[in-house]
């Protein structure tokens, strides 16, 4: 035989399923909570010299001490965040500034000459960023940087100069 629980009886508020959000403000209608905590025996006894000077309560000295402190954490918190946004959008600007300054910078500029080569690993070109593959014609761009790699396509590599004005260079620098 089961028994029914009686009606008249209201449900118990202060079960766990009906615990408050510890992080929403509690509004001014609510009822205050008491807090229980250990604290070292020292700062038991600050905080009692503390009240008996200031002639309140221990407990409104230890609310308005974690008001405090609470205040100053979510005030910290946000100018942190707001100087990480900004440090943020600082470094974006920049790189695309590097960015910007790089697509306008010629690849090829250093180029002494260029030396045809058959690609035996997959590559991009420097000219145009086309995709070359294993065994595709290239150009390796020689430059007095040291470690510098510069491959072209066929399309990139400038054409040889024609000639007539090889041989007027001949002419002019004949003795």
């Amino acid at each position: 035989m089961t028994q029914k629980p009686p009606t008249d009886v209201e449900p118990d508020t202060d079960s766990p399923t009906d615990v408050e959000d510890p992080f929403e403000p509690a509004s001014p209608a609510k009822k205050e909570r008491v807090l229980h905590t250990r604290v070292p025996a020292v700062l038991e006894q600050e905080l009692k010299r503390f009240a008996r000077n200031l002639r309140v309560p221990v407990s409104n000295v230890v609310r308005v001490i974690l008001e405090d402190a609470l205040k100053v954490a979510d005030r910290a918190t946000g100018e942190v965040e707001d100087r990480l946004r900004k440090a943020a959008s600082v470094v974006s600007t920049e790189r695309e500034q590097i960015r910007e300054t790089l697509k306008e910078l010629d690849p090829l500029e250093d180029v002494l000459g260029f030396q045809p080569l058959i690609l035996a690993q997959p590559t991009t070109c420097a000219g145009c960023r086309a995709s070359l593959r294993r065994g595709d014609k290239g150009w390796l761009g020689l430059t007095e940087e040291p470690g510098r790699r510069v491959i072209v396509c066929g399309q990139c590599v400038p054409a040889p100069a024609a000639d007539e004005s090889r041989n007027d260079d001949k002419k002019e620098n004949a003795p």
